[in-house]
């Protein structure tokens, strides 16, 4: 690993738009899902994209959402909504930020 960019893809995982993976991943750095997740994910950090969906039970430090994430979330730091975030379900959260136009919908509870 001679570049820091290379660094930050050790230990991490990408599913790209198009894919669909069911399971269960446990990542110790970054999941970034782009695609669509179905299952049990936990990483360090959770970055969904515009065009991702994950559904299932989601367990990271940092979770920052840009498409869809769907059933039981725990981001024990921070959870980031952005505007064309939507999130349903159970949230447990540290803190919590929503862009102008993100979506939360369902249970809300701060550690």
């Amino acid at each position: 690993m001679n570049d820091k960019n290379d660094m930050s893809k050790e230990n991490s995982i990408y599913i790209g738009e198009g894919v669909v993976f069911s399971g269960s991943i446990k990542a110790p750095n970054q999941a970034i899902i782009s695609g669509k997740f179905d299952g049990e994910l936990e990483a360090r950090d959770v970055l969904i994209g515009a065009s991702g969906v994950v559904t299932g039970k989601t367990t990271a430090q940092f979770v920052d959402v840009k498409g869809e994430l769907n059933e039981t979330v725990t981001s024990r730091e921070l959870l980031i909504v952005r505007g064309t975030g939507r999130v349903r379900g159970t949230v447990t959260y540290g803190e919590i930020e929503i862009e102008r136009g993100g979506q939360v919908k369902g249970d809300m509870i701060q550690r």
